[in-house]
């Protein structure tokens, strides 16, 4: 499995869905914090094909299909692909298998600290609310980091 890079962002199919429906960025931890992946070409949003069936599947539950439908031939061409075995937690093995150092989730249970404890056995792993991915990402410092230099802000549209 390729090294954990902090540029690598997965975010599980609750987190996705929320991004697309749940307002603009300014009441939405989730749209927030993609954003921020959006908006630097040196960052990427991981994702399987198990995942994006999920957010697909509740995306349509909540508004109608060709939302979704839309939405999913969309991402698919924008998220970094990556396959994991049949049965696999869609998020766990997409970070897993895609060298993600942040998976961002609502789900309680992936983030409780004893799920914490379990995975850092097997890989280096923040999971968080996107609330907290959000408030405490700091470009400057990550850019540094994972590409070296100066910090030259943001380099693309998030509404793009």
């Amino acid at each position: 499995m390729p090294e954990a890079s902090p540029a690598r962002v997965v975010a599980d199919a609750d987190v996705l869905a929320a991004d697309l429906l749940c307002g603009d960025e300014s009441g939405n931890a989730a749209r927030a914090a993609l954003d921020h992946v959006r908006r630097h070409s040196w960052m990427e949003l991981v994702a399987s094909d198990p995942l994006l069936e999920d957010a697909r599947t509740v995306v349509e539950s909540l508004a109608d299909a060709t939302l979704a439908a839309d939405w999913r031939e969309r991402i698919g061409r924008e998220r970094a692909a990556v396959e994991h075995p049949p049965g696999d937690h869609p998020a766990l093995a997409s970070a897993y298998r895609g060298g993600a150092a942040h998976l961002l989730t609502y789900d309680e249970g992936l983030r409780s600290a004893k799920t914490g404890a379990s995975l850092q056995s097997h890989m280096s792993l923040s999971v968080r609310p996107p609330d907290a991915f959000a408030r405490l990402f700091d470009p400057e410092a990550l850019y540094e980091a994972v590409e070296g230099g100066t910090y030259p802000g943001p380099d693309r549209d998030p509404r793009v």
